[in-house]
């Protein structure tokens, strides 16, 4: 086999080769295809659909054409990448819901808002919108460089004029390699004052420029929630703001409640909306939505959420925007090409290259006209010289043996140019006439007052920018729009709590610690004597222990008999059916070990208010509720507590309250909450009651002028006694009588104080349950031993009661 020649190889590492050819790949995409031209804001397949429009003379007064016949044209000219790269980019300059003001004017079936698919080119026809003209303003007039295009049969422009601020207007979005650009639509009403303040004083800050541009302005209108992402954006070029749908909520025919989506966030379809909102009423995360429905007609669009009843509604649209793209995060990154470099801009560097662009389009297109105003004034000064003396032009042209000798004779004797020579051959005979001579001079005059215009133009770099200003104040009053995207306050960033409705639960505790909360629907009102419902399931050994009202949205402080106080939010614990026994509380808070719960409170904030504390030794204290609001995963002292004492009680006052404590064999002291000083928490507190022999205190109120004193026995006999009944005393006496206690009632195991119209549930150890009214509790003095409150079965004991709370003080 013969040697093959070595004077055309040469020896490259693969690895610099590949290193070279991806560079060259990557320059490519960033500059031919991903990323736009920071002057006009487009990207070369935008550029050339737009430019091969133009040339088939497509404006906006023009017939619509095909769509097949305007790709065809693009394609065979200038961007050889087929029909599937440029009728995509051609339908989208044409879509409302996709450009905030559409470079192009389409006619048939454009695609929708909903994702739906444009008709195949050879249906759809199109041609410039108002602002695709503009982009294409004054291009045949030497103010745009041109290239030959891709097989040098003809030029293309290498940018377009872009009268129009089609980059910050319309935006762009698109990914190259190693980086991206999003950069957001925006008003042009808000665009041309920003422009206009820039141009008057050029040393305004970003923060000056956002008086003008408040911010992104979608197509598809929505909310922008919060003003500090958009201000970052704009001084940093990169942020990311959040996007919400415009939704109301409004009452259905039907009665129900429903929310009404009219207006999405840009770049999301109502089905994509749609099938989250499905997908999340399915895996439970979205609760309270009875159906979805697509009402959007040609009156705009409505997507309507109807909520079930009971549910709240503001609650659902919270979870909403946590769990479907009706509420999104748009990314700002202004980057684009500067002398085909990317580079990421703040707003007033973006602004700035398009003042200065327009200047130089300007400055261009003056000269332009300069010199076509010059080349046509020396025409007609010309021809007036030849009117001047037509008796020996025409003399001369007779005599001449042809044009060119004319030509030359006509130089010679009256001093002209070539050109003004071949003018005064060409001239027609009606010129001759003093109506066609009275136009000339006319003419001549106003080329003259051009001229001057043209060179006072050029003049200064001043004179230059009012001409781009006067064009943009034309501009915004030929086209300026109200803004379509409303701006919000800061919005706070949705919690779980938002998720959750604020309703009344029940919270249940058993002596083993399980804990669940139920509605307070759940529970049927019972009268006095009835057998009751079960509150839960309990083993044997376990019964329930506590029971209370409170909001989904309080916060639950959890007293334990070690003298320790735990935090949780009501919406925490779980949320099981009346007959379960719950959840063991130590899966939510960290218990430790043989710490049991001895007494829980519900608040809704941390104010000025104090939380009062007694124990089962008779020990009070008063500690400022505020000291509670930083709660530690492992608990906060509450109190000191001696030796084999326990919390039994805890109340909310104001600092100037009385406070009743009861003991199980039937004593109460009431004195006032003054006789106790305010405490630390980590303070042992002073004797409220001397107890006697083997007795303790089961139970403390804070009661209200108008209450009654409702002692429950644990043989399930209650009375009430007025609050008058219970004399002042002194802190740390030995009380008075509270209840006759007998073997057949048994001893006391709580007290509260009750108004009429309050209701009350008692609980026995094994779990049954009774709601009942305390108007239907007899009045008795204290000295008494009540009437039969529930039927106890057999060897079954009172555990627990507890009031529940009168809406109005939720």
């Amino acid at each position: 086999m013969p040697d093959q020649p070595t004077e055309n190889i040469r020896e490259v590492l693969i690895e610099d080769d590949m290193k070279e050819a991806y560079l060259r790949y990557a320059m490519s995409v960033i500059i031919s295809r991903a990323l736009p031209d920071i002057r006009d804001g487009l990207k070369p397949s935008q550029r050339r659909i737009l430019y091969a429009m133009h040339e088939l003379n497509l404006g906006p007064t023009a017939k619509h054409r095909k769509c097949g016949k305007i790709v065809g044209d693009t394609i065979g000219n200038y961007h050889p990448h087929g029909d599937q790269a440029v009728y995509p980019t051609l339908v989208r300059m044409g879509q409302d819901f996709s450009m905030r003001y559409p470079l192009i004017d389409g006619q048939g079936n454009f695609g929708s808002i909903d994702a739906d698919p444009p008709a195949a080119m050879r249906y759809t026809e199109a041609r410039l919108s108002a602002f695709g003209a503009e982009m294409l303003e004054d291009i045949e007039r030497e103010t745009v460089p041109f290239v030959p295009n891709y097989d040098e049969t003809r030029t293309e422009p290498v940018v377009l004029p872009g009268r129009f601020p089609n980059l910050i207007c319309n935006g762009s979005s698109g990914i190259a390699v190693g980086m991206a650009t999003s950069i957001p639509p925006h008003n042009l009403g808000e665009v041309v004052d920003a422009l206009l303040t820039l141009a008057d004083n050029p040393a305004v800050t970003v923060d000056g420029l956002l008086e003008h541009i408040r911010g992104p302005d979608f197509p598809t209108g929505g909310y922008i929630c919060g003003r500090a992402a958009i201000r970052e954006g704009y001084r940093t070029g990169k942020a990311t703001i959040t996007v919400r749908g415009k939704a109301e909520i409004e009452e259905g025919r039907s009665g129900k409640m429903q929310i009404v989506i009219s207006e999405i966030p840009y770049q999301v379809t109502r089905l994509a909306i749609k099938e989250a909102i499905v997908a999340a009423v399915e895996a439970g995360r979205i609760e309270g939505i009875a159906d979805v429905r697509d009402e959007t007609d040609r009156t705009g669009q409505r997507l309507v959420v109807e909520v079930k009843r009971g549910a709240d509604e503001q609650v659902v649209l919270n979870q909403l925007y946590k769990h479907t793209p009706l509420q999104t995060g748009f990314s700002i990154i202004l980057l684009a090409l500067v002398n085909n470099t990317p580079q990421t801009l703040n707003l007033k560097e973006l602004l700035r290259s398009y003042l200065d662009y327009r200047v130089e389009i300007v400055k261009k297109r003056t000269t332009y006209l300069l010199n076509q105003a010059r080349a046509r004034a020396e025409i007609l000064e010309g021809l007036k010289k030849a009117l001047a003396h037509i008796d020996e032009v025409i003399a001369v042209i007779k005599a001449s043996a042809n044009p060119e000798v004319a030509a030359g004779r006509l130089i010679e004797l009256f001093q002209l140019t070539e050109n003004q020579a071949q003018a005064i051959l060409q001239m027609r005979l009606q010129r001759l006439t003093n109506l066609e001579q009275e136009k000339l001079n006319q003419e001549y005059e106003e080329l003259l007052r051009r001229i001057a215009e043209y060179i006072e133009i050029l003049s200064s770099y001043e004179k230059t920018l009012a001409v781009v200003k006067a064009e943009l104040v034309e501009m915004k009053q030929k086209h300026a729009d109200p803004r379509r995207t409303e701006i919000l306050d800061e919005v706070e960033e949705l919690t779980t709590e938002d998720l959750i409705p604020d309703e009344p639960m029940v919270v249940t505790l058993t002596h083993t610690a399980y804990v669940k909360r139920t509605p307070v629907a759940t529970y049927r009102v019972q009268q006095r004597g009835g057998r009751g419902v079960s509150g839960g399931a309990t083993r044997e050994e376990d019964f329930m222990e506590y029971l209370f009202t409170a909001s989904t949205h309080d916060y639950l402080l959890l007293f334990t008999d070690r003298g320790k106080c735990y935090q949780l939010k009501v919406y925490q614990l779980p949320l099981l059916p009346r007959s379960s026994r719950g959840r063991a509380i130590v899966n939510l808070i960290r218990l430790q070990q043989d710490e049991r719960i001895n007494a829980l409170l519900s608040v809704r904030e941390f104010d000025e208010r104090f939380l009062f504390m007694a124990t089962s030794k008779g020990i009070v204290k008063k500690t400022p509720l505020a000291e509670f609001a930083h709660a530690r995963s492992t608990g906060l002292i509450a109190q000191n507590l001696d030796e084999g004492d326990r919390v039994v009680g805890v109340s909310l006052t104001d600092g100037s309250r009385e406070v009743i404590l009861a003991t199980d064999d039937g004593i109460a002291i009431r004195f006032p909450e003054t006789q106790v000083r305010a405490m630390g928490r980590s303070t042992r507190g002073v004797t409220g009651i001397r107890l006697r022999e083997g007795s303790r205190v089961v139970g403390m109120i804070v009661p209200e002028s108008d209450s009654f004193v409702l002692s429950v026995s644990e043989n399930g006999f209650a009375k009430r006694t007025a609050l008058d009944s219970y004399r002042l005393q002194r802190r740390g006496g030995k009380g008075i009588i509270n209840f006759r206690c007998t073997e057949k009632t048994g001893k006391i195991v709580g007290i509260m104080p009750v108004r009429p119209g309050d209701e009350i549930m008692v609980i026995t150890n094994r779990g049954m349950l009774v709601r009942t009214k305390t108007d239907q509790v007899r009045a008795c003095g204290r000295a008494t031993s009540g009437v039969r409150l529930i039927r106890m079965e057999d060897q079954d004991k009172v555990a627990s009661v507890a009031r529940i709370a009168r809406e109005e003080s939720q």
